[in-house]
């Protein structure tokens, strides 16, 4: 009886491992969702949780409008449709309530690929008042696609890449923070200022190059950014930056992966990753994954959405408190950051059912 049982438990292992490495798994992530993840919402990308963990935040798909879930009633609303716009690739809750914004300015054709990949690229910043009654006042600044928003201050980091500005060089960008000061209830940037240039670092990077991620909590001295296509190769690593100092450092080193920076905990301890083999595309399959940030390369597996074949967990932002993970769905074969709806995940519930720490880094 209790060799059977161990086999069993052996055969369920090696069925598991196999699932996962290979899509062996049949179906929609949906019908085999853990008791701690549950669906919110059946459409939408790129969310973010307001501060008081009630809402979230959504962009309806690339340059698209913007939404916001009330997660008790389930009740969306739609909060860019009083203005003119060409659509948002990000919108952020700011600490004071106000709503950030980065989308193109100018118009282009939505049905073509490299138009909206040209669009995706030429965003630029802007302050959408929480009243919900004016055209969002502009900040007078490019961003690579979204930027980094302290949740605790008016801070904000972002990228600036060469196909906004030329003359940085190709596949170069530089991180640059600022504060968002208001002036008779106006806001506009100041203290801009460069804190890294891609080319401190000693390899050459793909056309992505960089892009700023999350300003660490509680000091917010430090930035978490990702680095693509690393020496033009499959490997992209997630770094962390002291905005004061200038130094900086890997917190991944594992070539045969792609390692993108996400959201943030509140301890500044952890950072959620898109993590996912990356030996036949630099932009693979991915899941989310919990990163330690004291550079040991740990880190903790949290979805399995890849061990259906096509499917993928991505974007991943966590609430104030650190208990809800909020993360999308996407497919095989769409455009970076597409989203199909996105779910929470409860990482109270589900601590006793993760897998322990392990490391992808060859440094260690």
């Amino acid at each position: 009886m209790k060799n059977n049982f161990f086999l069993t438990i052996l055969l369920f292992a090696t069925y598991f491992t196999f699932g996962q490495q290979t899509g062996f798994r049949n179906g929609h992530p949906d019908e085999h969702l853990p008791g701690y993840i549950q669906k919110v919402c059946g459409f939408g990308e790129r969310p973010d949780w307001s501060h008081d963990g009630k809402k979230i935040l959504f962009v309806e798909k690339p340059m698209g409008e913007v939404y916001e879930l009330d997660i008790a009633t389930g009740k969306i609303v739609p909060k860019t449709r009083h203005f003119l716009h060409y659509g948002f690739t990000r919108a952020l809750y700011m600490v004071n309530g106000d709503i950030l914004l980065s989308g193109p300015i100018q118009p282009f054709d939505a049905k073509d690929l490299k138009s909206r990949d040209i669009a995706r690229d030429q965003c630029w910043l802007s302050v959408l008042d929480k009243s919900g009654t004016k055209p969002p006042v502009p900040l007078n600044t490019m961003c690579a696609e979204g930027p980094a928003l302290a949740r605790n201050s008016l801070k904000v980091a972002y990228t600036h890449r060469d196909r906004q500005k030329p003359e940085l060089g190709k596949n170069s960008a530089v991180l640059l923070v600022a504060d968002i000061v208001y002036h008779d209830g106006i806001p506009k940037l100041e203290n801009e200022k460069v804190v890294f240039k891609s080319s401190q670092l000693p390899f050459t990077l793909g056309s992505s190059s960089l892009e700023a991620q999350n300003l660490v909590p509680p000091k917010n001295e430090l930035l978490t950014f990702t680095a693509y296509e690393i020496n033009n190769s499959n490997n992209t690593d997630t770094y962390i930056l002291n905005i004061e100092t200038g130094e900086y450092k890997a917190l991944t080193n594992s070539p045969n992966f792609y390692d993108e920076a996400e959201g943030i905990f509140p301890d500044g301890k952890y950072i959620c990753v898109e993590h996912g083999e990356s030996t036949q595309s630099a932009w693979p399959l991915i899941d989310l994954y919990k990163l330690k940030t004291d550079g040991s390369g740990q880190m903790q597996r949290l979805t399995h959405f890849t061990d259906f074949k096509g499917y993928k967990a991505s974007q991943g932002v966590i609430s104030d408190n650190g208990k809800f993970l909020c993360f999308q769905i996407g497919k095989s074969g769409d455009e970076a950051g597409v989203g199909y709806g996105f779910y929470i995940m409860d990482l109270e519930k589900a601590e006793k059912f993760l897998e322990p720490f392990i490391s992808y880094d060859l440094k260690k």
